[in-house]
C-alpha cells in the first residue's frame, strides 16, 4: 500500500475537537510542515499533547497563536509569551507531566495499558486528585495512559508502506507518539521507492498511516 501523500491531504479530514499528539523536542524534529498545513485546514478546538508547544511564531507556537488549541498536556511550557497569557488569562488548559511520565503515558496508551504507577511526582502539586498506593516502602502515584485521534511526527527516512528511520531528537517522542493515535502521519525528508531493511526500520508501517515528503 502506497501511503505517500501530500501535506495538505495528510490532514484534510482533521476534524475540530481533535485530539493529537505531536513530536518533536524542543525546536528538533518537530513536523513543522504538517503543524502549518495543519494551520491552514482551519481545524480548531485541539487537544494537543506534546513535549512542549514551540515558541513564539514557530511549530506549535503557530497553532497557539491562532487560538486553535484549548488543551495542552506538556512537560516543558516555558520560552512561549503567548503560551503563558493565554494560559494566565484562563484561555488555555494546561496538564504538567514530568518528561519521563509523559513518553510512559504516552507508550502505555499504544500498548493498551490503562494506567500505570510511578514514584516521579510524589508528594508534589503534580500528584493533587491523584491515586497514591504504596509498595514495598515507597509511595506511588497512578497515571493514566494517552492515547489520541492523530499523530505528527517528523522522521528522516520512510518507504512508501510507512516504515521509518528517525535521526537524533525526532527519536525521542516519534514512535511512542505514532503508537498512542488511531492514525498516524509522518513528514519525513527522503522516501525510498525500495522497502526499507528490516534491521534498519525503527518503527514499522503499520502504525503509519501517511506519509509526507519534505525538504
Amino acid at each position: 500500500m502506497d501511503k505517500v501523500v501530500s501535506a495538505a491531504e495528510a490532514v484534510a479530514d482533521i476534524p475540530d475537537g481533535a485530539s493529537l499528539a505531536v513530536g518533536g523536542f524542543g525546536l528538533c524534529g518537530i513536523p513543522s510542515t504538517l503543524i502549518a498545513a495543519l494551520l491552514a485546514r482551519g481545524a480548531t478546538d485541539l487537544r494537543v499533547v506534546s513535549n512542549n508547544c514551540g515558541v513564539d511564531g514557530w511549530g506549535l507556537g503557530l497553532l497557539l497563536e491562532a487560538g486553535r488549541i484549548t488543551r495542552m498536556t506538556s512537560s516543558y511550557v516555558g520560552e512561549n509569551k503567548e503560551f503563558a497569557r493565554q494560559y494566565l488569562a484562563g484561555e488555555l488548559e494546561v496538564e504538567l507531566t514530568p518528561q519521563g511520565t509523559l513518553a510512559e503515558r504516552l507508550r502505555a496508551g499504544g500498548a493498551g495499558i490503562p494506567a500505570f504507577y510511578t514514584p516521579v511526582g510524589f508528594g508534589t502539586e503534580l500528584a493533587a486528585g491523584k491515586e497514591v498506593r504504596r509498595f514495598g516502602d515507597r509511595d506511588f502515584v497512578l497515571e493514566h495512559a494517552i492515547s489520541g485521534d492523530l499523530a505528527l511526527v517528523r522522521a528522516d527516512v520512510a518507504d512508501r508502506t510507512g516504515n521509518l528511520v528517525f535521526h537524533y531528537a525526532q527519536m525521542n517522542f516519534g514512535p511512542v507518539m505514532a503508537t498512542a493515535a488511531k492514525l498516524a502521519v509522518a513528514e519525513v525528508r527522503e522516501i525510498s521507492d525500495e522497502p526499507l531493511p528490516h534491521g534498519r526500520v525503527q518503527l514499522p508501517g503499520v502504525y503509519v498511516d501517511r506519509v509526507v515528503a519534505v525538504s
